[in-house]
């Protein structure tokens, strides 16, 4: 898809290591959500992975079907060297919009705000295409005004009800209680399930 946040653009954010959004850890809302998953052999897809903490965290709490897909090489390449138990073959370096396997669970953390805004609809359509039936997207959306500046972007409850309804159960879609503090007021937690 044509985009000014091109494939080069974010091999060049790890590259300097302009990387703002990158804790150094998994959040604290979504490992809260994890802890409570007890299925282990769910099929887990973290698109926009980054340098994915996330998968780090569910893959040493016992889930082995954790993948990660990017389009930058570079943040992949960290992931397997900080954790080098976590398989080469569940990193995927490719678009997001050019995956087809299907996951009972996908988490969203900072890649749908990294996205140009008019990419959401096309996002919330592959979301639907790749979960598996009754499966859920669960994760953090940014609560601050849609601007022009980003990424990140932001959005509201409203625009992301619009987005999703069609779609999804919106399971859960509320104000984050436990977000780390310089994101306190600007997260959103939410569990769509595909109707």
């Amino acid at each position: 898809m044509n985009t000014r946040f091109t494939k080069e653009y974010w091999e060049n954010k790890y590259s300097e290591q302009a990387t703002g959004w990158d804790i150094g850890y998994a959040s604290t809302p979504l490992t809260t959500y994890f802890n409570q998953l007890t299925n282990k052999d769910l099929r887990i897809l973290i698109p926009g992975g980054g340098n994915c903490y996330e998968a780090e965290y569910l893959f040493e709490n016992g889930f082995k079907n954790v993948f990660v897909i990017d389009i930058a090489l570079q943040p992949l390449k960290n992931l397997k060297k900080r954790f080098p138990d976590f398989p080469e073959h569940h990193l995927i370096h490719d678009d997001f919009f050019n995956h087809t396997e299907t996951y009972d669970l996908i988490i969203e953390q900072t890649f749908f705000c990294a996205l140009d805004p008019f990419l959401r609809t096309a996002y919330s359509n592959k979301i639907y295409d790749l979960l598996t039936d009754k499966g859920k997207a669960i994760g953090l959306l940014f609560n601050f005004e849609l601007t022009e500046d980003g990424p990140p972007f932001g959005g509201s409850i409203v625009e992301y009800l619009k987005l999703f309804y069609e779609k999804f159960s919106i399971n859960i879609l509320e104000r984050c209680y436990n977000s780390i503090k310089p994101r306190d007021g600007r997260e959103l937690f939410f569990i769509f399930e595909k109707n």
